[in-house]
């Protein structure tokens, strides 16, 4: 039985960690829900290095939390970046989201989008194509060099 102290040890010190992470973002979210979005952010920016310590579930709350509140803030590149990663997340391994909150994720994203693209209305995966072609030569990275005069 003594053989078995310090794993048990370990086990309740590996549970207590995780719980303390659902803890931030627990109280991460109430915080956001109550408008404290300098706050939530703060706990946000402090539970990042251990989101991977949080379930699926919680990684796709964490993000569209963290997106939402950069959103609501006007850290725009920052909001469009966690959202985008929030809808991967939810995609891949479904139920960590609300059906309000995936709307609400593709509204902030066309908003975003719109933003980024100069006016798309949100460019899917297969209209990437289309980005290239309205870039200019010197943004592409490649094409012809202009012609000296």
């Amino acid at each position: 039985m003594r053989r078995f102290r310090p794993l048990v040890a370990l086990l309740v010190f590996a549970l207590a960690g995780c719980s303390t992470y659902r803890d931030h973002l627990n109280r991460g979210q109430r915080l956001y829900d109550e408008n404290e979005y300098e706050r939530a952010l703060a706990i946000w920016r402090s539970l990042e290095p251990d989101t991977d310590s949080l379930s699926l579930n919680d990684q796709a709350r964490y993000a569209y939390l963290r997106g939402m509140t950069g959103y609501r803030l006007g850290f725009r590149p920052d909001s469009r970046h966690w959202l985008a990663i929030a809808k991967a997340v939810e995609q891949e391994h479904p139920g960590g989201l609300t059906a309000d909150w995936k709307a609400r994720i593709e509204e902030a994203l066309a908003d975003l989008n719109r933003e980024v693209y100069g006016g798309a209305e949100g460019i899917s995966e297969t209209d990437s194509t289309a980005v290239e072609h309205t870039r200019p030569a010197d943004e592409s990275g490649g094409g012809a060099a202009p012609a000296a005069p």
